[in-house]
């Protein structure tokens, strides 16, 4: 089994932590996006906005939006992992 290079597990990983942590206030601003507290990795951070997975808005924002590319992304990871979504636990 190959393994995972540090930098590829840390923009993995903190993608699969987004979307486990994500939440959906019903945006009262804009659409109905799922978003997430971006307490991570800045140059993660925006190497996944880059990427389209992820949009940041402001700088100065606390949270960003995970786009539905994220999402899917999000999802192949945690298969990747073997980590279970929310609605199949049990």
């Amino acid at each position: 089994m190959n393994k995972t290079k540090p930098e590829t597990a840390m923009r993995e990983l903190t993608m699969i932590l987004m979307y486990l942590s994500r939440f959906n206030d019903r945006n009262r601003f804009g659409p109905e996006m799922d978003r997430t507290w971006k307490g991570y990795d800045f140059e993660v951070i925006d190497e996944l906005d880059k990427e389209g997975n992820i949009m940041q808005g402001s700088h100065r924002s606390k949270s960003v939006y995970i786009t539905d590319k994220g999402m899917e992304l999000a999802r192949a990871l945690m298969n990747k992992y073997n980590i279970l979504d929310w609605e199949a636990r049990d």
